[in-house]
């Protein structure tokens, strides 16, 4: 769920970012495409009810430290940073692909690769790919820190009880100006009472034939201050609505369809 104005990161990389200067699948099915919410044009109200609920989520997951505290981790082998550098989040990538060394990295939305340390310049459809396999990992690791983004619209949507605990369900979704290609995909988390961290997602999408995905977190884990969790990653029918998937998860009738883990979390100097 790429949240980014595709015609602008083009020119942006194109033009700038991957000229000479100074993983995993991008399928929906693999990684679970995450938001890169442009800034919106003007500040807009939120529904206070769930900002509560957002800010407890927040505070409970150390979010607030991430612009204190540089993080490293592996995903599906390759080499993932998370970077604040004059208030400016940087996100970079390194792994080996046909031999040869490969080194991407995103920053104030321009996305920059290296191929055996020589600047490339991408066609679009390699830009696009690129910028949105590393925001998505870094997205989905440092939950929910993107979803204090401009662009980002939340709704409070009531509660659950899954498993025999009580949830506050928050609904979320995108400006179409400065939410990007795939605005119109629809996100739900359910934020635990006791202990406000995000246990459940899902979401839906329509690129690539359209998807619905929910995803069960485990492995929860506090590194210098920040809460990092991995998940199972299930499929349901198309066109389910997001708000039956847990009733379906309690049953089994989700399809597994892959492991989100973040390895060997650590932070950096």
């Amino acid at each position: 769920m790429l949240r980014l104005l595709l015609s602008a990161l083009t020119i942006a990389c194109l033009f700038t970012a991957c000229q000479p200067s100074d993983s995993s699948t991008t399928e929906k099915v693999e990684t679970g495409l995450a938001p890169a919410a442009a800034p919106a044009p003007s500040p807009k109200e939120l529904d206070p009810a769930a900002l509560s609920i957002l800010n407890r989520a927040l505070k409970a997951h150390g979010s607030q430290r991430l612009s204190k505290v540089n993080f490293g981790f592996t995903f599906r082998g390759s080499q993932f940073e998370f970077i604040t550098e004059n208030e400016k989040e940087i996100y970079k990538s390194s792994y080996e692909k046909e031999g040869k060394a490969y080194n991407d990295r995103i920053e104030g939305g321009i996305f920059h690769r290296l191929i055996d340390n020589a600047s490339q310049t991408l066609n679009e459809k390699e830009a696009y790919s690129g910028f949105e396999t590393l925001n998505s990992v870094i997205y989905f690791a440092t939950l929910p820190h993107k979803l204090r983004d401009p662009a980002v619209n939340l709704y409070a949507a009531g509660t659950a009880t899954i498993k025999g605990k009580a949830y506050d369900i928050l609904r979320v979704n995108f400006d179409e100006e400065g939410g990007g290609v795939d605005h119109d995909d629809n996100f739900l988390y359910w934020i635990n009472q006791e202990t406000n961290r995000i246990d459940y997602l899902a979401y839906d999408y329509k690129t690539n034939k359209g998807g619905v995905r929910f995803r069960s977190a485990f492995n929860p884990r506090v590194v210098a201050g920040v809460l990092f969790q991995d998940y199972v990653n299930y499929k349901a029918p198309l066109g389910t609505p997001l708000a039956d998937l847990p009733g379906l998860f309690e049953k089994g009738e989700l399809e597994e369809l892959s492991i989100i883990a973040t390895e060997g979390v650590m932070q950096l100097d």
